[in-house]
């Protein structure tokens, strides 16, 4: 399946990035890194997370843990679509 990322999906990354760097440039790469890698796992297992309960319709949009961070995206017949990524200590998007 092919990856898509919503600009705000990719502000998310930006921002987590930023973040981390003002602390500890290196992680702040490396966790940059894990956190696409991970993503990327979604081409091939789509329904690896669990279905968001509140979206019109829940298997459609779904959320997959990381770590410490929320990737929530949505998939479709050919396409997974990356809405937002962001730490769990935040507000859910």
């Amino acid at each position: 399946m092919k990856l898509v990322y919503t600009d705000v999906a990719i502000a998310d990354l930006k921002r987590l990035r930023e973040f981390i760097a003002v602390h500890n440039p290196a992680a702040a790469a490396r966790i940059a890194a894990e956190l696409v890698g991970k993503i990327e796992l979604l081409a091939n297992q789509p329904k690896m997370g669990v279905p968001v309960e509140m979206a019109p319709d829940p298997d459609t949009v779904r959320d997959v843990i990381f770590g410490k961070y929320v990737i929530r995206y949505s998939v479709h017949s050919s396409t997974i679509i990356i809405l937002r990524v962001w730490h769990g200590l935040e507000n859910e998007r």
